[in-house]
């Protein structure tokens, strides 16, 4: 009976072993594959970039996906702040699925939810960037769902935010239509007064005439932040572990949907600074599973291997006892 409770406190030790590593452990033996760029310089914005999260709403999400999915970016997110300290955090649009469909009440349940896996410490800046689905495709844009975006992300359609002197254009691309629609108009004539600002801080022109009353920024090129990519014919020149399918990638891109059209793209150009780059991957789901499944076809065959040894230990004892009566 001692062996026997032994193994049932060393099951379950192995138990709790292995959900510790599938649920936490992970996500740092996986994220620490990564690192920051190699730089001689201190003064470096170290920036942390992600997109697309689209948490479930209450429309389409089943409540065990939106808890399964939640918790895995929680880990994620939490152990990347943890190992790597970025100094902003920048979020490129799409944070919510159904934001362009959301009742007020599932708005304010999304965005508390949102709030609790994106937590942050005071000395890190979360970005949060507008996407279709947080407000709709250009025909579902509205004025209202624009407003309660930038209201809760303290976020404007068209800004600029400098940190050390490096310049992050931020836009909203789902205003970049060219049809002249009130909220692109809006924004098209903001980013031609920040254009304009821009040239004079650039070109040290701030105090000529031309330039008096303009906002004053670091004397370099932005880099432009958006959800839409600029225009590009289809993935065709796209290579890496995280490129499109090769029967996906050559299908072309709708203007206006998959991409933001020519003409937008045309009035985004800027020129090139020094930056660099690593790309970062997570833990797939299908590894998690495998790492569950493995260990349960492991550990199966020695704990019915045990009760067997068990049954007949106890069966022996037993027939011991009834002999000596």
């Amino acid at each position: 009976m001692m062996a026997s409770g032994r193994f049932v406190v060393s099951f379950i030790l192995s138990l709790v072993c292995l959900f510790i590593f599938s649920e936490y452990g992970i996500y740092y033996a996986v994220i620490l594959r990564c690192s920051w760029p190699d730089s001689d310089s201190h003064s470096d914005v170290r920036a942390l970039f992600l997109s697309d999260t689209h948490l479930l709403g209450a429309i389409r999400g089943h409540w065990f996906d939106k808890f399964r999915r939640e918790w895995q970016m929680e880990r994620a997110f939490q152990t990347s702040l943890w190992l790597f300290k970025p100094e902003v955090v920048f979020i490129l649009g799409d944070v919510f699925d159904e934001g362009k469909w959301s009742s007020p009440e599932d708005w304010e349940d999304d965005v508390r939810r949102f709030k609790r896996i994106f937590r942050h410490p005071s000395d890190t800046e979360l970005v949060v960037l507008i996407g279709n689905h947080d407000i709709g495709f250009h025909f579902e844009m509205t004025q209202q769902k624009l407003e309660r975006f930038e209201q809760v992300f303290n976020v404007t359609s068209a800004r600029i935010l400098t940190i050390r002197e490096v310049n992050f254009l931020l836009v909203n691309s789902v205003a970049l239509h060219g049809d002249h629609c009130p909220v692109c108009q809006r924004v098209e004539n903001k980013l031609n007064k920040l254009s304009h600002a821009l040239n004079c801080s650039i070109q040290g022109t701030e105090h000529d005439d031309h330039c008096k009353n303009t906002d004053k920024f670091a004397p370099t090129a932005p880099i432009l932040l958006q959800h839409y990519p600029l225009y590009r014919v289809s993935d065709a020149i796209c290579t890496g572990v995280d490129a499109a399918p090769l029967n996906e990638r050559y299908q072309q891109f709708h203007e206006r949907y998959d991409v933001i059209s020519q003409v937008a793209s045309k009035k985004g150009l800027f020129s090139g600074t020094d930056f660099r780059l690593s790309k970062c991957f997570l833990p797939e789901e299908r590894s998690i599973l495998a790492l569950y499944c493995g260990s349960v076809l492991a550990i199966a065959p020695i704990v019915l291997c045990h009760f067997k040894l068990f049954r007949r230990a106890l069966h022996f004892t037993i027939l011991g006892k009834h002999k000596s009566l």
